[in-house]
């Protein structure tokens, strides 16, 4: 019999700290045995191990056959005398196999080390397979490191049980990261290689963002309110699409918070990153009125099977509705999915006969003179006021 008094903390250690199972500790201690007991009697096909999990003991059994009073042991690894094996079995009997438990001190100190090697070994092994099962769970979804330094074309951030690659490529260029700062990241990827898990994560991908809000926004947990799209240019501008299941709840309201509360908490998050919330409408009109925010829209004429779009503007929202560098435009389509023309009242009535009044109410005419005689300026539905850059041209058009 074997034991050893520190191995239950060892045991309550591996398991608390580094979530590795008893029972594979307890599998490589055997199996260590076993390898231990090979390089001593050269074969284990006579030899068991007994391990009490509870009490944390192990022996070490070797089968051996009684020899006869007039037979000499030559052997005394698988063979026994029947004066030795009475000893143990006083109804032993020429010819029977009896266990005798091997005492620990006959293994060498050489083999001792070879067994404390193969335990150490299954034991990282176990812990590669535990953190890659951990961390596979994880994939697509967001997990808070901390950045550790850099690495060939890429930052190391530390997960806790790990490290992860963050490669430039995934990285935002406007965020400087800095080492020891605390980051969430995106699981891209979890591969399982000989040296243990190889994790890939992202500061980029526009799940990213749908992840933050679903941590955030309680309505996004419980279901009450859905993400139904996303665009995403990494450190501009984000656009989102929401939608609520319940009547009583404002799906854009739910994600801003109160006073902003819950959407500044992801723009911080983000490092400034801008993000329109709008309302999802299955009408692709209005889904594209909504989505070209924070520009007023005269109209939208939508081909669904052609999934084009041509929108009218005011000619002072031009600018606004196209946004800098196109952005704005560039991402609604993104958003909804249809390659979108913005044109002018003036540049709709020269190519296609429009004309605003024709699709107003009345009352209306005035209002919209009213509203758009001064130059327009909206709050983004993160409570940040915004101004679009005029940009080159006379019209717009974005695809998805």
């Amino acid at each position: 019999m074997a034991t050893e008094t520190t191995l239950k903390d060892a045991l309550d250690f591996l398991e608390q700290e580094r979530d590795i199972s008893r029972d594979a500790i307890f599998a490589a201690i055997e199996d260590s045995l076993m390898k231990a007991c090979k390089k001593l009697f050269l074969s284990t096909e006579n030899i068991r191990i007994e391990i009490d999990k509870e009490e944390c003991i192990y022996h070490v059994w070797a089968e051996k056959e009684v020899l006869s009073e007039e037979e000499v042991v030559r052997d005394d690894e698988i063979e026994i005398s029947l004066e030795d094996a009475r000893a143990l079995k006083p109804d032993a009997k020429v010819g029977d196999l009896i266990e005798v438990e091997v005492d620990p001190k006959k293994f060498s100190r050489i083999v001792t080390q070879d067994a404390k090697n193969v335990i150490t070994q299954k034991l990282r092994e176990e812990e590669r397979t535990t953190v890659y099962n951990q961390f596979v769970k994880k994939h697509r979804e967001i997990v808070t490191g901390v950045i550790q330094r850099r690495v060939n074309k890429g930052w190391s951030v530390n997960l806790g049980k790990t490290d992860a690659l963050l490669p430039d490529s995934e990285t935002v260029p406007s965020e400087h990261l800095k080492t020891g700062s605390r980051v969430k990241v995106y699981v891209l990827e979890v591969k399982s290689t000989t040296k243990g898990a190889k994790i890939t994560v992202s500061r980029t991908h526009p799940e990213l963002v749908k992840r933050l809000f679903e941590d955030e926004v309680t309505e996004i947990k419980d279901g009450t309110v859905e993400i139904m799209n996303i665009a995403r240019e990494p450190g501009s501008r984000t656009k989102i699409s929401v939608v609520s299941y319940n009547e009583n709840v404002d799906p854009v309201g739910a994600c801003v918070g109160v006073n902003g509360i819950r959407v500044n908490a992801i723009v911080n998050e983000l490092y400034g990153e801008k993000i329109d919330i709008i309302n999802w409408d299955e009408n692709p009109g209005e889904l594209i009125r909504n989505s070209l925010s924070p520009a007023k829209i005269v109209n939208v004429f939508a081909n669904p099977e052609e999934k084009t779009a041509n929108v009218v503007v005011p000619d002072n929202q031009l600018s606004l509705a196209i946004g800098k560098a196109g952005q704005n435009a560039r991402l609604a389509a993104k958003l909804t999915g249809y390659k979108i023309d913005i044109k002018s009242e003036t540049q709709a009535q020269d190519a296609f006969g429009f004309r605003l009044e024709d699709y107003m109410s009345d009352g209306e005419e005035e209002y919209y003179e009213e509203e758009y005689e001064t130059e327009y300026s909206d709050e983004a539905a993160s409570g940040e006021a915004y101004e679009e850059a005029p940009t080159e041209g006379s019209n717009g058009e974005a695809e998805e």
